[in-house]
Parts: structure tokens; sequence; C-alpha cells
């Protein structure tokens, strides 16, 4: 959407975060790392890319269920859009957005918050019209009551 790049999103598929899940726990166990942090890392990338399916096939349940209350994005021009705006956003008919992925995946932890960053390509149509954007994110996560919630997202266009 060339106007809006707040709502682009990722999408990882199912196969890679199985994989990375794997990969999290295995480079936790051989670099030391406690098996918790290798736990979480494997939860919060699976979360993530429910997340982003939920996003793809509009599933506004699923993608609220995901969200603080007191969620904020800052997207690439600098606006900054509350969870109800973001949603409705994602909700229009005039968007579509196809599956995509994300590149250069990571996911560090800090006690109770998460930040999960990354690149995206991503393609869909806008009022009828393809758009294509590439860009970087970071998505910030809180462990509150037990349950990871994403609180935060920035996003920066790639030119």
């Amino acid at each position: 959407m060339p106007n809006r790049p707040s709502t682009p999103r990722r999408l990882l598929l199912v196969r890679h975060v199985a994989l990375a899940g794997l990969a999290a726990w295995l480079l936790s166990a051989c670099a030391g790392v406690p098996p918790e942090a290798g736990r979480t890392v494997a939860e919060l990338t699976a979360q993530a890319e429910r997340w982003d399916q939920a996003i793809v096939r509009k599933d506004r349940a699923a993608i609220e269920a995901n969200m603080a209350d007191d969620f904020r994005q800052i997207d690439g021009a600098g606006n900054v859009e509350s969870k109800p705006s973001f949603v409705d956003d994602l909700m229009s008919p005039d968007l579509q957005i196809d599956p995509y992925t994300v590149e250069d995946f990571e996911v560090r932890l800090y006690g109770d918050t998460a930040l999960l960053s990354g690149r995206t390509r991503m393609s869909g149509r806008y009022q009828g019209r393809p758009f294509a954007t590439h860009y970087r994110y970071i998505d910030v996560y809180v462990k509150r009551d037990g349950r990871w919630r994403i609180v935060s997202v920035q996003i920066s266009r790639i030119p």
C-alpha cells in the first residue's frame, strides 16, 4: 500500500518457524544459553508467525489477541498508530496483503521484554492497485500476566 506504509507486516512460513525454533534451541544449548531462553525464542518466533498469518487472512480476533491494549506503531513516515487504528487499517477492504517472508529475523531477550526484528519485502493490492514495499522493522513484546503481547512496532522503509 504505497500511501500507508504502516499496514504491511511480515509472514514466516510454517516450515521456517519450526526450523528457526529448532535452530534457536540448538544454538542456546551449544552457546551455554539457558534452555528457557531457547524455548522463549521459539515461542516468540511461532507467535510472531501466527500473527503474520492472521494479518494476511484478516483475522481481527487473532490480530487483537496478540496486541497489548496500549499498543503503538510508528510507521515509515513517522506517524503514530494506536491498536484500534492499526487493526482498522488492516481490516480495510481496500487492502489485500500477499503472503510474505522475513529476512534477517532475530529475537533478543531482556527479561520480560523481547525485541523481534528483521527485513520484509511485501506485496499486495491497495484499492485494486499493486504495491510492493521493502522495510526493516522492530517489534517490542512484553510479558504480562504470563503472556507475551506486542506493545510497539516501528518500521523503516528500505529504498
